[in-house]
């Protein structure tokens, strides 16, 4: 508000006291900012001075960074406009200590482990069976002049037996091409306990060995044409008779013949002339046959390894099937070179 004009009356507090000049009348520096914040008033002294009202000037702008504005709530999108989802994928967060209480990741761990471990062993063991099966069949070719085959029990597993040194059981079969000088001659063997703690003298001992020679006509008459000269140039032809256990090798155009049959001698094979009839009786006296044939069945067994002894002989219609065995037979320590590898 501002005073009236006029001389004020009584004792209000505009009155001026007598006899007093009026105050000069004080101007604003020039230079001095105006003030920024709320309207002020300033009320001139006199009686003629206007009430003046100031307006607050406007702020000066800014010369540092502009601050940062709050974080706050996401403004609402403009009419008209699908709101837009903003989708976070959260870190992934390790938990070890989880996976453990977690009976079935352990469950899974324990299978994983179980499962390397099994195909792990199963590996080693075919290895190891390879490598074995290949020793014996090449040690094997080299004694019967054969190929072979050869495979070990399944039961214990063979690294087990390996390490044990004792083998429960072993097969071995030759192609059938010879064994030594029988022509055509096929072997099957089937060995079982066999024990390689040995001593000074032997590399371990078997339990059994069992031999199984399997001699087709043609091959008998093949070895008896090359192994008996006084009688492999008369024979032509070789017929075995199953029903009276017989061999008769008879000579060409039907002119010699000579009948024998395959015995069991003290643990060895024995071929006894049983008849003669043609040339051969002529040209072929018992007396001179006989120890030929004596010296070929020795001949064919001799060489056998480890005792090997004969159990049976059997003629049949295609052939003889002759049956060997041993029976806890030393290993001897040699230098063939058959078994060097072994």
């Amino acid at each position: 508000m501002s005073n009236p004009p006029g001389t004020p009356h009584g004792e209000s507090p505009w009155a001026r006291p007598g006899g007093q000049p009026e105050p000069p009348i004080e101007h604003a520096p020039p230079n001095l900012p105006e003030p920024s914040a709320s309207a002020t008033r300033q009320m001139p002294v006199g009686s003629r001075e206007a009430a003046t009202t100031r307006m607050p000037s406007a702020p000066s702008a800014p010369t540092g960074p502009l601050p940062m504005p709050p974080a706050g709530p996401p403004s609402a999108p403009p009419p008209g406009e699908p709101p837009t989802t903003v989708i976070r994928t959260p870190a992934p967060r390790h938990r070890p200590a989880g996976m453990l209480r977690d009976p079935l990741a352990c469950a899974l761990i324990l299978i994983t482990v179980i499962a390397l471990a099994l195909a792990g062993l199963i590996g080693a063991e075919l290895i190891a069976r390879r490598i074995a099966d290949n020793k014996v069949a090449k040690a094997t070719e080299c004694v019967v002049h054969d190929k072979a085959s050869v495979s070990f029990g399944v039961a214990p597993p063979f690294l087990w037996q390996h390490f044990r040194g004792n083998y429960t059981n072993i097969s071995i079969s030759t192609a059938g091409h010879q064994v030594k000088d029988a022509q055509q001659m096929k072997a099957d063997l089937s060995i079982s306990d066999v024990d390689l703690h040995g001593t000074g003298d032997s590399k371990g001992t078997i339990g059994t060995l069992n031999a199984t020679l399997t001699w087709p006509a043609a091959g008998i008459k093949e070895t008896v044409q090359s192994m008996v000269p006084i009688l492999g140039n008369l024979v032509s032809d070789l017929r075995t008779n199953a029903h009276d256990g017989t061999v008769e090798l008879g000579g060409a155009f039907g002119l010699a013949s000579v009948v024998v049959k395959p015995e069991v001698v003290n643990g060895a094979l024995s071929l006894q002339v049983q008849k003669l009839t043609g040339l051969g009786a002529l040209t072929l006296p018992r007396e001179t046959l006989q120890p030929e044939l004596d010296r070929f069945a020795q001949a064919l067994t001799k060489k056998y390894p480890l005792g090997l002894r004969a159990d049976s002989i059997e003629v049949t219609d295609t052939g003889v099937v002759a049956r060997f065995s041993t029976h806890n037979a030393s290993i001897p320590r040699s230098d063939d070179p058959c078994f060097a590898n072994l």
